[in-house]
C-alpha cells in the first residue's frame, strides 16, 4: 500500500465498500458525538467523513489533534446508514473506519477559521495567505485561473499564433502609468524598468517577420492600488500582421467568447453571452457617460441643452453654466413617478455624496410635469423635452448640468446609482461590445498642451495628412477596447508602423526627434526597415478570471498578492536594502523626513 494514499478525498464511493484505503489530508473538522469522533478529511481533490469507533485506543491520541494538521489515516470503506447519508458530499454515501492514524505535521492554533467563513480581515488574510487558499472558495478561483489560461492558450494554438516570451527587464516607456524602475550594477546611474506592456517588442517581432504572436504577459505599473487594477498583472497580447481592426475583432471574438461561454456556470448560475455592435467613443460619453460602460444597465443619457437655452426656460442654475459653455446631459427612468419620495430623496443624497449640489429631476404624472425643476420649464418646453429623451407617461427624468467632461462623467456615475435603485440591471449575462474612434490626442489642462490620449503608437485616421492639417483634439486614432459589464477588458489598435508618421505624432504631443530617438530609436530604427502594416490589443487575463468568479476584488483571484498599499505581510515586502546592497547598486537614499523621523 502507498505511503500516504491509495485515494484522494474526493474519490471513494459505496463500490468501494469494504476495500481497505489509505487517505492523507488535512484535518477539517473534528466532531466529538458522545465518545464516537468523526474526522472530516479534506485534500486538494475534497472531504471524506473518517470514524473512530467509541473505545479505540486511538481516541486520546486523535482528540489531541488540531485543525490544519495534516494526517494519515488507514482504515476501512464503510457505507453510510440511510439517515446519515450526506447528498451534498460526493463522499457522502460512505465513511471510513480508521484503523490507524499518523500525523505527518502539527499545526499551532489557527489565526482564523479555514472550514467556514469566519469574517477574518484582508489583512490577516493576506498575512497567512497558505491558510486563505486552503479554503474551498480560494482553492476553486485559483484553479478557475489556471483552466482559463490554458484554454486562452488552446485557442490561440488552434487559431494559428505561436506563444514568445518577451523581456522583463527593458527601457522606460510612456504607457500613460509610472514605470517600475531596477537600478544597473554594471551601469552606475541606469535602470532598466518592468514592462507596462510588451508593446514595443510584439511590434518588433512583427518587423521580425512572425505573423502571429501571443503571450500570457506579465505587466508592472506603478499606480495606486484599487480593486479591479494591481500593481503587478497578466494579460493575453496579442499582435498580427497585415490586418485591418475588423481582423482583430474577428479573430480575437472566438477565442474570448469561447472562454467566457466554458467557465459561464463556473458560479453556479448559468450566464449567456451577447456581443452589441461597436460603440464609437463618442456616443459612449454620450450615451452612457463612460468609455467602458456597463450595457445590462438599460438606462441612456440624452442632451438637453438646448432645452433649457430655451428663452422661456428660467431655470437660471443651468442657464448660467450653458453660458458658459457648460451642457445639460439628461437620463429618462422609466415608471417610477409613482415611488415614494424617499427613491428621489436617496438619488440625491447620493448625488450630495459625490459632490454634487443634488440631482434635478421633473416627474411626467397625471398628464403634467411635477417636480422640483418643473415648474421653471414652461409646457411647450416639456413637450420637447419629451420628445427628446423619449419620455412617457410615468417616467422620470433626472438632469445634471455642468462642462461637457465633467457633466459625462457624472451623468454615467448618475446613470448607474438610478439603475441600481430602480433594480433592473440585467442578470445571467455577459454583455460584450467594441469601443472605437479614441481621440489621438487631448489637451493637457494641467500641462496646458496636447498630448496622447490613449497608446502613442497607433496610427491615425487619416495617416499623416490628417497630422498636417487637421486640429489635433479633432483626430481619430485607430484604436478601440472591449468592454464587458462596466469593466474594460482589453485595449489595442493597429499600429503606426511609418517613421514619418511617428515623428509627426510624437511631435504634436511635444517630443521632438531627439527625444524620439532616445527613447524609441530601436523600435524607430526598425521601422526603417519594411515594417508590415499590423495591429494588436491586450485582453485583461485578471478581470476575466474576476468577471468568470463573481469577484469584486482582483486579490481573490490570485494565488499571492499584495494589499492595497502595495505592501506583501506574508513575505515582508517591501523592505529596506542594507548599505552593501545600495553600495553595489551605486545608490544612497533620500529619503523624507516622516520616513526618517519613523
Amino acid at each position: 500500500m502507498h505511503a500516504y494514499r491509495t485515494h484522494t478525498c474526493a474519490a471513494l464511493r459505496e463500490t468501494d465498500a469494504g476495500k481497505a484505503i489509505r487517505l492523507s489530508g488535512w484535518v477539517h473538522k473534528i466532531r466529538d458525538h458522545g465518545g464516537v469522533l468523526f474526522i472530516d478529511l479534506r485534500d486538494t481533490y475534497g472531504l471524506t467523513q473518517c470514524v473512530i469507533e467509541e473505545g479505540s485506543p486511538l481516541l486520546e491520541q486523535v482528540s489531541k489533534i488540531r485543525n490544519e494538521s495534516v494526517i494519515t489515516v488507514s482504515g476501512v470503506v464503510s457505507p453510510r446508514s440511510p439517515e446519515t447519508v450526506n447528498a451534498k458530499m460526493p463522499t457522502g454515501s460512505i465513511e471510513v473506519k480508521i484503523e490507524n492514524v499518523d500525523v505527518q505535521s502539527s499545526a499551532d492554533v489557527i489565526p482564523f477559521q479555514v472550514a467556514e467563513d469566519d469574517g477574518a480581515g484582508e489583512d490577516i488574510r493576506l498575512r497567512y495567505r497558505y491558510l486563505d487558499l486552503r479554503r474551498e472558495k480560494m482553492q476553486k478561483n485559483i484553479r478557475l485561473r489556471s483552466n482559463v489560461t490554458a484554454s486562452m492558450r488552446k485557442r490561440m494554438w488552434d487559431q494559428g499564433f505561436q506563444e514568445f516570451q518577451t523581456p522583463i527587464l527593458t527601457a522606460s516607456s510612456p504607457e500613460g502609468a509610472r514605470d517600475y524602475l531596477v537600478p544597473s550594477r554594471l551601469h552606475p546611474g541606469k535602470f532598466y524598468a518592468l514592462p507596462q506592456a510588451p508593446q514595443q517588442f510584439k511590434q518588433l517581432l512583427m518587423v521580425g517577420g512572425f505573423d502571429k504572436y501571443f503571450q500570457i504577459a506579465p505587466c508592472f505599473r506603478d499606480e495606486d492600488g484599487r480593486a479591479d487594477r494591481l500593481a503587478e498583472f497578466y494579460q493575453l497580447d496579442v499582435e498580427m500582421s497585415f490586418v485591418t481592426q475588423e481582423d482583430v475583432h474577428n479573430t480575437i471574438r472566438p477565442v474570448i467568447e469561447g472562454v467566457f461561454t466554458e467557465f459561464s456556470s463556473f458560479t453556479g448560475e448559468q450566464r449567456r453571452v451577447e456581443w452589441l455592435p461597436n460603440l464609437t467613443y463618442a456616443d459612449a460619453m454620450l450615451k452612457y457617460g463612460s468609455d467602458k460602460p456597463d450595457l445590462r444597465n438599460p438606462l441612456e443619457i440624452v442632451d438637453v441643452t438646448a432645452i433649457f437655452a430655451r428663452d422661456d426656460v428660467e431655470f437660471k442654475a443651468f442657464k448660467g453654466t450653458i453660458e458658459k459653455g457648460g451642457v445639460v446631459r439628461a437620463i429618462r427612468a422609466p415608471k417610477v413617478a409613482d415611488q415614494p419620495r424617499s427613491f428621489f430623496d436617496k438619488l440625491n443624497s447620493w448625488a450630495q455624496s459625490e459632490g454634487a449640489p443634488g440631482l434635478g429631476y421633473i416627474l411626467f404624472k397625471d398628464g403634467a410635469g411635477q417636480g422640483p425643476i418643473a415648474k421653471f420649464v414652461p409646457d411647450a418646453a416639456q413637450a420637447e423635452l419629451k420628445k427628446i429623451a423619449g419620455l412617457e407617461e410615468g417616467d422620470a427624468v433626472f438632469f445634471i448640468c455642468n462642462t461637457e467632461g465633467k457633466a459625462a462623467k457624472f451623468a454615467g456615475l448618475a446613470r448607474d446609482a438610478i439603475c441600481d435603485s430602480m433594480g433592473n440591471r440585467e442578470k445571467g449575462v455577459y454583455k460584450f461590445c467594441w469601443i472605437v474612434d479614441f481621440p489621438m490626442y487631448e489637451f493637457d489642462e494641467k500641462a496646458q498642451k496636447i498630448d496622447f490620449s490613449h497608446n502613442p503608437f497607433s496610427m491615425p485616421q487619416g495617416g499623416l495628412d490628417a497630422l498636417e492639417n487637421q486640429d489635433p483634439v479633432t483626430i481619430k486614432a485607430m484604436q478601440y477596447d472591449c468592454v464587458c459589464n462596466g469593466y474594460e477588458l482589453a485595449s489595442g489598435g493597429i499600429r503606426n508602423h511609418r517613421p514619418d508618421i511617428m515623428e509627426k505624432a510624437f511631435a504634436l504631443a511635444g517630443y521632438s526627434k531627439e527625444v524620439l530617438e532616445r527613447k524609441f530609436g530601436g523600435m524607430l530604427n526598425a521601422f526603417r526597415y519594411g515594417p508590415p502594416p499590423h495591429g494588436g490589443l491586450a485582453f485583461g487575463l485578471d478581470r476575466i478570471v474576476m468577471l468568470l468568479a463573481d469577484e469584486p476584488n482582483l486579490r481573490e483571484i490570485y494565488a499571492f498578492v499584495m494589499n492595497g498599499q502595495y505592501e506583501d505581510a506574508m513575505m515582508n515586502a517591501p523592505s529596506p536594502a542594507d548599505e552593501n546592497q545600495l553600495r553595489d547598486l551605486h545608490l544612497k537614499l533620500s529619503l523624507p523626513k516622516k520616513i526618517e523621523a519613523a
